[in-house]
């Protein structure tokens, strides 16, 4: 085999540019500025929307004929229950950062806002799948 072999040459790397003056760069949203990030008055509406429709759910299923004759269905109320303390807990957060103008964007509060959202979404949703099976097994 006749292959050539590289040649290595030792090359100077150009220096780094200068960091750009804050007053130049362009104004835009950055990551950190997202709508509806917790401690913002988006995620606080985003929260009492959360809250509101929890609790026109919730009410729409207490009053119900026969909400205490089906097992199930008072899961899925216990379920809407704890939505709506949830969201309502961290309406009162969100309340509070606005009125201290505190932020809430750092990783801990992000990271326990996305772990109760999560939980409380795989804890609830496979009830409201399970509850629509059983009414329909016990209806029909």
């Amino acid at each position: 085999m006749f292959a050539s072999r590289p040649a290595v040459h030792p090359v100077e790397a150009p220096p780094p540019p200068p960091p750009p003056d804050p007053a130049e760069q362009p104004r835009g949203v950055l990551m950190k500025d997202l709508p509806g990030m917790p401690g913002t008055a988006g995620g606080l509406g985003l929260r009492l929307a959360q809250f509101a429709f929890a609790a026109v759910a919730l009410a729409v299923m207490a009053s119900t004929n026969d909400f205490p004759s089906v097992t199930s269905f008072c899961f899925l109320v216990a379920a809407a229950i704890l939505q709506c303390l949830w969201s309502f807990s961290l309406a009162i957060v969100d309340i509070y950062a606005l009125l201290v103008k505190r932020c809430l964007r750092n990783r801990r509060a992000v990271c326990l806002f996305a772990i109760g959202d999560g939980e409380l979404e795989m804890r609830c949703t496979p009830s409201h799948e399970n509850i629509i099976v059983i009414v329909r097994g016990e209806t029909g």
